[in-house]
């Protein structure tokens, strides 16, 4: 392996290697992490607008309208006008609730796993860390 002192170099190594555990545990439920993700942050917003959506996850408003279009045609999410006409709100379909609600356990497992291979005071410590990049 190459050898970097470059923070980027080993964040996105490290992003690679979560994301393919990740992608792993859900594999069978026909999503990747960032669709479930997605999904999730839809979940916790309830309605959020398209703008809404895209700075909870730090998400350019382009790069989310992409992953919102393969969702939608997924029947996975759908749009909606929102209060005014300039704003779009996005929902949770039945469909995405039901697979939130089968996938989440594989999640958990996957997220417990990486627990345990860091350490819940190593987990908290990366997570402020990050925090810090972020």
């Amino acid at each position: 392996m190459l050898t970097s002192e470059c923070i980027c170099t080993h964040l996105r190594r490290a992003a690679r290697g979560v994301s393919r555990h990740y992608d792993e545990a859900l594999a069978g439920f026909g999503i990747n992490v960032a669709q479930f993700s997605l999904l999730r942050h839809l979940q916790r917003l309830d309605r959020p607008s398209i703008t809404t959506l895209a700075e909870a996850m730090g998400l350019e408003r382009s790069t989310l309208g992409r992953n919102l279009r393969v969702l939608e045609a997924e029947g996975l999410v759908a749009l909606a006008d929102g209060d005014d006409q300039r704003n779009r709100v996005v929902l949770l379909t039945d469909t995405a609730t039901q697979l939130l609600r089968v996938a989440h356990p594989a999640w958990e497992r996957a997220q417990a796993e990486l627990v345990e291979r860091l350490g819940a005071g190593q987990r908290d410590e990366l997570v402020r860390l990050l925090g810090l990049l972020a």
